[in-house]
């Protein structure tokens, strides 16, 4: 039975503490930086807080959508936001800030990041196109050729900017959204096996990815050159302790650790509020992921289902992966913490995924 209810208050509320924890951290860990760079201190925050507010508005708008509609737009807004990944290639509009990395797009006043934009499109082309398959999911022609060809074009596009980690995620996400929908196993284990080719492949002709996955396996070598971010980041996790140093009292933003306001900010919290506090963050994260998937096993539909999985899936491996390469658990990516890392594209997105969750959660079947 289906019925048209209230949104999940307490999945809102668990979203809604992550945005305020992120903003309160990133006002401390960026303090630092925007003051060296810029000459404010709350340089960061203040665009932080600008995205939030253009994401909260279309997070109202969004969660007052009927979420079946984007099953019928999904084709077109899959196809704009891979154009706007070619526009990051195109000379005058794309961007790059301080990297080698060309992965923002600057359309007159506006510049954003379409990798991020093309996370929460591909999660609605693919949960429209595989709920509408039925039979035809076990077919290898009919369903996994064309599932492999959209993911490598897309992968294609993040990977040529480059941005490895985020086609990471999207191969997560895609893998996650292919297995829900009823893929075969032996699919799986193929579009493993093609993983792990590329990523050989990426260690061979990208020498950036070789050096970090080098220190990974090997932190102790080059400690001041390819190893020092993974290096800082053990220094401040570790002199957290169980409480941590204290509120804006990290040693660490004073220039040691870079990208402290963006995928570092994770060893910012540890050594600032310590052990206690991030095992508290963790509970927080990993309680999203369980009404998240509440909310997509009690979906109306199929659509519903894998769209609502294929959100939680994208913020939980974020979340994975971002924590897993501050620890040493996985070689560091460039991945931001959902909701905390500064990012204006990131936040914006991520704020209009919370809003179709919210929608279809006011449709929730009993269970």
């Amino acid at each position: 039975m289906t019925a048209r209810l209230h949104p999940d208050y307490r999945l809102l509320i668990a979203f809604g503490i992550l945005l305020v924890f992120g903003l309160v951290m990133l006002s401390s860990a960026s303090a630092v930086v925007g003051f060296e760079r810029f000459g404010d201190s709350y340089y960061f925050l203040k665009r932080q807080l600008a995205a939030a507010a253009i994401g909260l508005v279309f997070f109202f708008i969004f969660s007052r959508f009927d979420y079946r509609r984007w099953q019928r737009l999904a084709v077109p807004i899959f196809i704009i936001s891979v154009l706007l990944l070619l526009l990051v290639f195109m000379p005058n509009l794309g961007q790059s800030y301080g990297t080698f990395a060309r992965r923002w797009v600057r359309l007159g006043p506006l510049t954003f990041q379409p990798s991020e934009i093309i996370k929460l499109t591909m999660i609605i082309y693919l949960a429209a196109w595989l709920s509408g398959r039925d039979r035809k999911l076990g077919s290898f022609k009919l369903t996994f050729l064309p599932f492999m060809a959209v993911l490598a074009v897309t992968l294609g596009l993040v990977v040529f900017q480059p941005d490895i980690g985020t086609a990471f995620i999207l191969a997560f996400i895609a893998a996650g959204i292919y297995f829900l929908s009823g893929g075969r196993f032996a699919h799986l284990a193929l579009l493993f096996g093609a993983g792990l080719i590329s990523f050989v492949l990426l260690l061979q002709y990208r020498p950036h990815a070789a050096d970090r996955f080098k220190i990974f396996l090997h932190p102790e070598l080059d400690p001041q050159g390819i190893g020092y971010h993974i290096n800082q980041a053990y220094l401040a996790i570790g002199s957290g302790g169980l409480f941590g140093r204290g509120f804006g009292q990290s040693r660490a933003k004073f220039q040691y650790l870079p990208e402290v306001y963006g995928d570092s900010i994770f060893a910012v919290i540890a050594e600032e509020f310590g052990f206690a506090v991030v095992a508290a963050l963790l509970i927080l994260f990993l309680y999203v992921l369980y009404r998240g998937l509440y909310t997509a096993r009690a979906a109306p539909d199929g659509f519903g289902r894998l769209l609502s999985a294929g959100i939680i899936l994208w913020f939980t491996g974020q979340t994975l992966v971002n924590i897993s390469a501050m620890v040493g658990l996985l070689p560091l990516t460039g991945i931001p913490l959902p909701f905390i890392s500064y990012g204006s594209s990131a936040m914006v997105t991520s704020l209009a995924a919370v809003g179709i969750l919210a929608n279809i959660s006011t449709r929730r079947r009993d269970l």
